[in-house]
């Protein structure tokens, strides 16, 4: 018989719906039982973290310095802005929405009446080094790597990668469902899953609706900087859209996104060095989905995020980012260590977090990709001037 194989989309919607079921009726010794398991995935997640920054970020580092210079330059400072003020404008936005629309508090432990459960065996794993060691540690090495040229090093750093990738996609994204159904059959136990349910559908038309408005913003300006009409160019970028959203990666939609940019007439030789270098470090719709999440998540905790601490998660997480196309659901993973250092969420927080953005994961991928058309739009328009 042919084994039908599940997309993580797919599998995490299951574990939703079981866990939310399953935690209805279930004894408190089983959940408790989930709970042990909850607390310890958690720990191998901050553990891993920055293990996934050292042997990702250090790589993409030293191999942008074999771009071709002032175009990687610009492509690279502009793909940094417009991921940074991606996450500000969903910041913005979603602030003010939410504020009318999320409950705020209920989820914390002073509003509602609900049950907590201990899990039996509480195993702390401590990591080498935190998020933003590991990222000061990255961004020395591969900068260094790029000028002495130490090739023993870089082949260390890109066998060392490989090993963190594997580890990620053979055991950490397989086990991410069991770890989303666990946290869900928790809070369906405690009394919390209406809360939750009726926000989460709301924080991802909120994240759908952002992205869209903020693609549009994106080629109002480039259309202005080449010339062009923005809403016929981002038409014509629908096919790279559709697959995105459908294959929720950014990396494997570079020849549509290609093809969609030389319809926009860009030259082939700028869309053929913008658009895959973009896809490694343009990462708008997804940092605009990781940012109404947990807008979302700390209003629904009472914990609302200030503006200064915002600042400086995204500054950070734009810079992280480079590393996500390297691993499945790359921005989540990637973000994990930064939510808990800069953002105080606590392993209950990540969880929920985990589970909202990843209900429909395909939409930041499909923003990201767009996006990295419109990018190649301007910067075909600024070597064009310059020639």
């Amino acid at each position: 018989m042919k084994i039908v194989k599940l997309s993580l989309f797919v599998k995490v919607l299951i574990a939703i719906i079981l866990g939310s079921l399953l935690g209805l009726v279930a004894p408190d010794v089983l959940v408790r039982i989930f709970k042990t398991f909850n607390v310890l995935f958690a720990q191998i997640l901050r553990f891993i973290v920055p293990l996934l920054v050292l042997g990702l970020v250090t790589p993409a580092i030293y191999n942008l310095g074999k771009g071709a210079g002032k175009m990687l330059l610009i492509v690279v400072a502009v793909a940094y802005v417009s991921t940074v003020f991606a996450g500000l404008f969903a910041y913005g936005c979603s602030g003010a929405l939410f504020q009318s629309i999320i409950p705020i508090g209920d989820l914390s432990s002073g509003t509602v009446d609900t049950k907590s459960f201990a899990p039996y065996i509480d195993l702390k794993i401590a990591p080498l080094c935190d998020i933003l060691t590991a990222l000061c540690l990255s961004f020395m090495t591969g900068i260094c790597c790029i000028y002495i040229k130490g090739q023993a090093l870089r082949g260390f750093f890109d066998e060392f990668g490989e090993v963190v990738k594997m580890t990620i996609e053979k055991a950490i994204i397989p086990l991410m469902p069991v770890y989303i159904f666990t946290m869900m059959c928790e809070m369906s136990a405690a009394g919390k899953l209406a809360v939750v349910m009726g926000a989460g559908v709301k924080v991802i038309l909120t994240g759908v609706t952002l992205s869209i408005l903020y693609l549009i913003i994106q080629y109002a300006v480039a259309g202005a900087i080449a010339g062009k009409n923005p809403f016929k160019c981002l038409w014509n970028m629908l096919p790279a859209y559709l697959t995105g959203f459908s294959i929720c990666s950014s990396s494997a939609v570079i020849p549509v996104t290609q093809r969609c940019t030389l319809k926009n007439g860009v030259s082939e030789e700028v869309a053929n060095f913008v658009i895959p270098l973009c896809s490694n470090v343009h990462m708008c719709g997804s940092v605009i989905k990781l940012a109404t999440t947990s807008v979302a998540v700390a209003l629904m905790m009472g914990t609302p995020i200030s503006f200064p601490v915002f600042l400086n998660f995204v500054l950070m997480l734009a810079v992280a980012t480079v590393a996500s196309p390297g691993v499945m659901s790359g921005v989540l993973m990637t973000s994990v260590g930064l939510l808990e250092s800069m953002l105080g969420f606590s392993p209950e927080m990540t969880a929920l977090l985990m589970a909202i953005y990843l209900a429909l994961d395909g939409y930041g991928p499909a923003c990201n990709v767009t996006g990295d058309g419109a990018i190649a739009l301007g910067v075909d328009r600024f070597f064009k001037k310059m020639d």
